[in-house]
């Protein structure tokens, strides 16, 4: 509670909950006047309400929490000290880290202003309580802080190995370091631009899996299927002219079609035209287009893991058991804090690094298998890829420094197939962004964002989609909804921890043996973390259906035709492209890489069937959003216009 007159910064308060944010809550003699202010900034029109000033900051003697009751040690305005700042990026957050006021040589502390969705917001300084430091925190609590960057590290490298076939890049490990070095570098910079430009929320920014599946297609055209010679790897000569030709020009027409596909997304963004488009876009669009971003990559995910299963599903295994089975389990592991001095603290390691921990132990094994000589020398034998010595030579290829620069691939080039394919791609992403947002929002303390926010969010991201596309890395970017997640577990929602990972991720991309090191994981340790990570995209496209009535036939039939359809439609074009010739070959291109693209098929079937079909029983999904803790008002504004008309 501060002193009398002083004001308080945006905590989040029970009664809150279904309201306005409050514009700022105003400490007067004991009591807080809570003001919701419902116009845009620079408006007046609010209503206030008296209460007890400690109920402002909620349970426990200031300590905020979310909108979802739980307990925070910093919330979104907050500002942790500069080493704190640090040592949270770097390795990510977990724990709910809390800090004495004695700690900061001033008792005055930068908050950003309440109004910290509005771009033009001023840091002014507040006198106010921090939160208390509680038993436990210290610098065991600095250890368990690595979640953020090692959760977004995981589809960072994804990216590029799966990309790296359609590129004819599988068998130079060099460039593929290169490019993973390249995404680290501009996810960086787009998560800077996010928190500090953008929305304005604690939300990491990298590559986006919405862009794989199209560019996927585009890339198996015949015109870019790649040369045979390219497949055998005692063919390829990475450093040879030629071979630079071949892969070159398909980035950079990959390049050419991001660059361009992502002024649309600006456009969209920076118009306020994201929020019209929601009102026609509901969880029976979003949900078959998220889960066939991921279904099919099923076939890149067999054909790494099938290049020996038993490493593969050790993998698995490893992953499944830290994560699931054994993330409640502490681990004691020593500590120093000002007072205890040396001690052992509970850490709960497998909830922290699960896939780190999977993807060490099973690449630990291979390295054992390899120099046991369990696994076959023979290039031809099978389980001869999961040797750790087929891909390590790229260490010691790899240069210590290097910055990634726009055009470093030479210029690229666009084609119209590939326009049309990466537009669908920007749509899907865009619909997973807005549902992040929200739930970044009231994970970290945060009000709902309005909608110039989103609008400035979406636009910001289109930004980070041009950078991308001039810088190369192959793929646009997008919010990662994992890391959404991990401020859940973690109760630490500041900005400048994901400025300090950004940071994190420049630094990632500039030191060159960063890349290669994620470059020489052994192929099937790759093919199991996937078998994983696709199936939790799934899961997550399938979770969208919790805000619809899945009892009503309607909803049934709209999610499981445009889902089975979705399938369908793209394995008979690619195996039957022939038929689909018009005569003109742009024409024909842009046919194939829609109908080959399944998210596309699948939303476009999901919108059209969902604004055609009358709906009814909106109460029941009014009911089923209270349920999952989601204000129904929100889900409203997510549902197409015909249902909520009713």
């Amino acid at each position: 509670m501060g002193p009398a007159g002083s004001r308080t910064p945006l905590g989040t308060h029970p009664e809150f909950s279904g309201k306005r944010a409050p514009a700022v809550l105003l400490t007067t003699r004991g009591k807080t006047r809570t003001c919701w202010n419902y116009g845009q900034k620079g408006e007046h029109e609010s209503h206030c309400h008296s209460s007890p000033a400690h109920a402002a900051w909620g349970p426990e003697e200031g300590e905020g929490t979310g909108h979802n009751g739980t307990k925070l040690g910093y919330t979104v305005t907050d500002v942790p000290p500069w080493y704190l700042c640090i040592l949270l990026g770097i390795q990510g957050l977990n724990g709910a880290l809390r800090l004495d006021l004695s700690e900061f040589k001033s008792p005055l502390v930068h908050i950003l202003s309440t109004d910290y969705y509005h771009a033009d917001s001023y840091i002014a300084p507040f006198e106010v309580q921090m939160v208390r430091q509680s038993p436990g925190a210290g610098v065991t609590q600095l250890i368990r802080t690595c979640q953020h960057f090692l959760t977004a590290m995981g589809g960072l490298v994804a990216i590029p190995l799966i990309l790296s076939e359609g590129l004819c890049l599988q068998h130079d490990l060099l460039t593929q370091s290169h490019l993973i070095s390249t995404i680290f570098f501009v996810s960086g910079i787009c998560t800077l631009l996010q928190v500090l430009f953008g929305v304005r929320l604690p939300i990491i920014q990298g590559g986006t899996f919405t862009f794989l599946t199209p560019t996927l297609a585009m890339l198996s055209l015949p015109s870019w299927t790649c040369p045979a010679w390219t497949q055998n790897a005692s063919l390829v000569n990475a450093s040879s002219p030629e071979f630079i030709q071949v892969w070159q020009t398909r980035i950079r027409e990959v390049q050419g079609t991001i660059l361009v596909a992502s002024c649309f997304q600006i456009f969209v963004g920076f118009s306020g035209l994201i929020g019209f488009l929601m009102r026609f876009i509901g969880p029976l669009t979003i949900a078959p287009t998220i889960t066939l971003v991921a279904l099919p990559l099923f076939e890149s995910a067999g054909d790494m893991a099938g290049q020996h299963w038993g490493i593969a599903f050790m993998t698995i295994f490893f992953i499944v058991l830290f994560s699931q089975y054994l993330k409640d389990v502490a681990v004691p592991l020593p500590s120093y804090q000002r007072g205890k001095k040396c001690h052992f603290s509970p850490i709960y390691l497998f909830q922290i690094f699960p896939v780190l921990l999977g993807l060490s132990l099973s690449w630990l094994l291979c390295y054992v298998l390899t120099v046991t000589s369990v696994l076959p020398a023979a290039p031809t034998a099978y389980g001869h890829r999961a040797r750790t010595d087929t891909r390590g030579n790229v260490l010691s290829q790899a240069p210590w420094f290097r910055l990634p620069y726009p055009g470093q691939w030479g210029t690229p080039t666009v084609s119209l197939a590939g326009i049309f394919g990466i537009l669908a791609g920007v749509i899907s992403s865009m619909l997973e962004s807005v549902g992040d947002y929200y739930a970044c929002a009231r994970l970290c303390g945060a009000p709902p964002p309005p909608k110039h926010a989103i609008s400035r969010g979406i636009g910001v991201e289109g930004i980070g989609c041009l950078l991308a596309g001039a810088w190369g890395t192959g793929s646009g970017t997008t919010s990662y909804s994992e890391n959404v997640g991990v401020l859940g577990i973690t109760k630490v929602g500041s900005r400048m921890v994901i400025i300090a990972g950004a940071c994190a991720m420049l630094l990632s991309g500039i030191f060159g043996k960063v890349g290669a090191m994620l470059a020489s994981i052994p192929i099937p340790v790759i093919g199991g973390m996937f078998l994983v990570m696709f199936g939790v995209i799934t899961a997550v496209g399938i979770s969208n259906l919790q805000y619809t009535n899945m009892n009503s036939s309607r909803n049934l039939f709209i999610f499981g035709f445009s889902l089975f359809t979705g399938l369908t439609i793209p394995n008979w074009a690619s195996k039957n492209s022939a038929l689909l010739e018009t005569g003109i070959i742009q024409l024909d291109q842009v046919i194939l890489v829609l109908l080959t693209t399944g998210m596309f098929v699948g939303g476009l079937l999901g919108f059209i069937l969902d604004n055609t079909i009358p709906a009814s029983q909106i109460n029941v999904v009014r009911e089923a959003s209270k349920v999952n803790g989601v204000d129904c008002l929100l889900n409203l504004s997510l549902l197409p216009q015909t249902t909520k008309e009713l």
